[in-house]
């Protein structure tokens, strides 16, 4: 199993000396910093004709030739006339260019789903989704290919970027080999199309958890919330002498055949399976903690090492002796060649070993308000955003004073990640976290605590007062105002969301970075 960060240094070091470079490419323009997007693909007719009528018949060809009005650039992956020919002739839709063009829906999705609302450089490729959305509202992904004689980035494992970081007047351009194709399938979808995993759709269908997976996040009636899928392989199944659906009941509920009971054991170790959210596998780095699944409890997934682990030290699948030393495989792993796929569902991983349910361990939580997407949009660029709808917001209700989301990136260092909540006034604001593993935590407040016209205030956890009066005009410095406050410690006796409130006593500002769970012995 390839390591994601020897992957990341060796991409670094392979893309330094290959024929890929991660390098400024000149758009062989004098006037290159006057051109935008549109001109470069005006201008180079005989390679990307094709794709300027679909730019302009999708109505963004004068987007790409003006700025973008966030400031922050586009970035277009564009492929060439042959990239698009070879799109053609593989479809079962179109065969001819002009019937793609007169599929006015289509090719309006087609055009914008290959270009990005933010310049993004090569050297800020993730491995995961890119930070920013489509013109079309979708997230495109980015994985490292690296093979004998060169590496290269591949886009929704779909199209390698084969001349990377054009850059222009309003963005950046890269090259692909591949047309991308927007994603027009569920994850339900995706298991049934695919027969390598047969039995695990099979568990999904016995359980009749269909419309659970059968999900498209843009239904604009029913707005779905997007999951995470860790699924295992038929071959995962077979190695561990699964090889039929029975085989897999008998496993998991040998005594209990009501398998649509939301009790039942197969009924939740498919709910297992799925994590609240879209977590792509950039997002698992640096951090050890449980993410809450569908089912009833969560699972531990560790990315603070080498290796993404998932419920480690909990299970031992094999013992590998080698020169005399002993290494025990208790942990499941991830394919990271394969993972990141994405449907209208959310995303896709795939791992190694057959994942039953574990007894949960309590782990340090972080919770920094990434449960509500709006937040999440206004994280995408620098800025101050006033919350004016209070029904936006799922798991944040306030009152008393106005809202405010700030994202100050770089600019405030000592706030973790560079964003936090603020209001000002005779305030009272409370979040509803995920679920927390029963036991006992300390708790810490993350805020600012460095301006004399922040609030005193109270901090309570499901209705009881934790930490007494914490007055945040003191405590921080000029240099680092966002400081961690040790409230006290909580005894949870079940495993359920919990619900943080603090009220200002003597009214002010709140600048609220995260509240945070480390679990005591």
């Amino acid at each position: 199993m390839k390591k994601i960060p020897v992957i990341l240094s060796l991409i670094l070091a392979l893309f330094a000396g290959s024929s890929c470079k991660d390098e400024h490419v000149a758009a062989n323009f004098e006037d290159q910093e006057q051109m935008t997007i549109y001109d470069y693909v005006a201008d180079n007719p005989d390679q990307f004709s094709d794709f300027m009528k679909i730019l302009e018949r999708g109505g963004i060809d004068k987007t790409l030739s003006a700025y973008n009005p966030h400031g922050v650039g586009y970035t277009l992956f564009l492929p060439d006339n042959e990239a698009i020919q070879r799109f053609i002739d593989e479809s079962d839709q179109f065969s001819t260019l002009d019937e793609l063009l007169n599929d006015a829906e289509f090719v309006s999705i087609l055009s914008r789903y290959h270009a990005v609302n933010m310049g993004i450089n090569s050297n800020d490729f993730p491995f995961g989704a890119l930070p920013a959305q489509t013109l079309s509202d979708d997230y495109l992904t980015v994985s490292f290919v690296i093979e004998t004689d060169t590496s290269y980035y591949k886009i929704n494992n779909q199209a390698a970027v084969i001349k990377p970081n054009i850059e222009l007047s309003n963005g950046i351009i890269h090259l692909v080999s591949t047309m991308l194709t927007p994603i027009t399938y569920t994850t339900y979808d995706w298991l049934s199309l695919d027969p390598g995993y047969s039995i695990f759709k099979a568990a999904v269908d016995v359980t009749g958890l269909q419309g659970v997976f059968d999900i498209n996040t843009k239904d604009e009636v029913t707005k779905p919330r997007p999951f995470t899928l860790l699924v295992e392989q038929d071959s995962i199944f077979n190695k561990g002498g699964v090889h039929t659906l029975q085989d897999l009941e008998n496993m998991i509920s040998p005594d209990n055949t009501d398998y649509t009971n939301p009790s039942n054991p197969l009924y939740n170790y498919v709910l297992y399976h799925m994590i609240t959210e879209t977590r792509f596998l950039n997002d698992f780095l640096n951090n050890s903690t449980n993410y809450t699944t569908y089912s009833e409890i969560p699972v531990n997934i560790n990315g603070a090492g080498i290796d993404i682990l998932v419920n480690k030290g909990k299970q031992v699948f094999d013992t590998l002796i080698f020169h005399g030393d002993t290494t025990y495989i208790d942990y499941v792993g991830i394919n990271y060649d394969f993972s990141n796929v994405l449907t209208q569902s959310g995303v896709i991983h795939f791992i190694d070993q057959i994942m039953t349910q574990q007894k949960p361990s309590r782990a340090i939580q972080t919770f920094e308000f990434y449960e509500e997407p709006v937040l999440n949009e206004f994280r995408m660029e620098t800025g101050e955003y006033l919350i004016e709808d209070t029904s936006s917001l799922n798991t944040i209700h306030w009152k008393g004073a106005d809202l405010t989301f700030v994202e100050a990136g770089d600019n405030i260092i000592s706030a973790w990640g560079g964003d936090y909540l603020f209001i000002d006034g005779d305030f009272s604001i409370s979040y509803t976290i995920p679920k927390l593993v029963q036991g006992n935590y300390s708790v810490f407040l993350g805020a600012d605590s460095f301006n004399p016209r922040n609030a005193l205030v109270q901090v309570y956890i499901d209705g009881k007062n934790v930490g007494g009066l914490i007055d945040l005009a003191t405590g921080g410095s000029s240099d680092s105002p966002f400081i961690q406050i040790e409230l006290g410690s909580i005894n949870f006796l079940k495993y359920e969301s919990h619900t943080i409130e603090i009220k200002s006593l003597i009214p002010g500002r709140l600048g609220w970075d995260y509240i945070r769970f480390e679990p005591l012995l």
